[in-house]
């Protein structure tokens, strides 16, 4: 069974006409706002204010910077002014971690055996011994 692979997916859709759903909703917020200001406001006021927001919400609309939308560049300008200018390289600090005190009420006393220098001759040659018979085996083997 085949399946129809979407393309084009970067393109929004047009669904009012020429505009798509963004462009259509920046474009009625603007017209409503004006439609306000010129209602509410004495003529030569609401021209003053209506010229900014037909202009802003045209540009919301059409306006592409560096093939971004004006809304993109509106909002990293923003970012742009509330964050801070300048950043000083600080080395992250370790944090310090707090050793756990083991308070030991005894010590375990390990018994050590006591050993002669008879006692560590006789050690040495046995292992001398195994050894050699280890080498002659993996020779003869």
């Amino acid at each position: 069974m085949r399946y129809q692979v979407p393309q084009f997916i970067e393109v929004e859709d047009k669904i009012f006409g020429p505009l798509t759903l963004k462009q259509f909703i920046y474009l009625i917020g603007g017209g409503g706002i004006a439609y306000m200001l010129w209602q509410f406001l004495p003529l030569y006021i609401a021209l003053i204010l209506i010229a900014p927001v037909a202009a802003l919400s045209l540009g919301l609309a059409f306006y592409k910077v560096n093939n971004q939308p004006l809304i993109t560049v509106l909002e990293y300008a923003v970012r742009y002014a509330i964050n801070n200018k300048l950043y000083l390289w600080e080395p992250k600090k370790p944090n310090a971690k707090k050793e756990k005190v083991v308070e030991k009420t005894e010590e375990a006393v390990v018994p050590v055996p006591k050993l002669s220098q008879n006692r560590l001759k006789d050690l040495a040659w046995s292992l001398d011994i195994r050894e050699n018979l280890n080498q002659s085996s993996n020779q003869n083997g």
